[in-house]
């Protein structure tokens, strides 16, 4: 099962940056996908790096990271201003980053307007499961159904035969 945690910008601001990488890490260790408002600085991003590259086990292989944020091209001088103020009240909410373990996402692809993630299937998971029981009834419909028509087969003979 694919399980994705939405992380608020609101969550994380108040903290620390090693705490607040390790927050991000220790989830994605647990085989979960971070959403997270808004997008973590250059410095942050290095120190996540760099906290994988310490935690990589055979359990955990590894991250992927991506992050979309809207550019706005053509505002006008009062508009940036303002923007630019707000930023540096509330800090950096513009955008959303995605952090995924290695193990379940294969790849991110980002356009400027749009985000894919490609992810993992699990080899014996629940579809592997789904195959086969829906194989066993067809299995079983077609031995029910030869069955029957030899019950009547054998029904017709029976009558010829007296």
């Amino acid at each position: 099962m694919l399980t994705l945690q939405f992380v608020p910008y609101a969550e994380i601001e108040h903290l620390e940056p090693d705490a607040r990488i390790n927050r991000l890490l220790n989830i994605v260790k647990d085989n979960k996908i971070v959403l997270m408002q808004g997008r973590l600085q250059p410095e942050e991003e290095t120190l996540l790096i760099q906290h994988t590259m310490l935690n990589i086990k055979k359990q955990f292989s590894g991250i992927e990271i991506c992050t979309i944020f809207p550019e706005e091209k053509d505002l006008q001088f009062f508009n940036k201003m303002r923007k630019e103020m707000v930023k540096m009240l509330v800090g950096n909410r513009d955008g959303i980053t995605i952090i995924g373990p290695a193990s379940v996402v294969k790849e991110i692809k980002r356009d400027p307007k749009k985000m894919q993630l490609f992810t993992i299937t699990p080899r014996f998971g629940s579809r592997s499961n789904t195959r086969s029981s829906s194989h066993r009834r067809r299995l079983s419909s077609r031995l029910h159904s030869k069955r029957s028509t030899h019950h009547k087969r054998s029904a017709r003979r029976g009558k010829r035969r007296r």
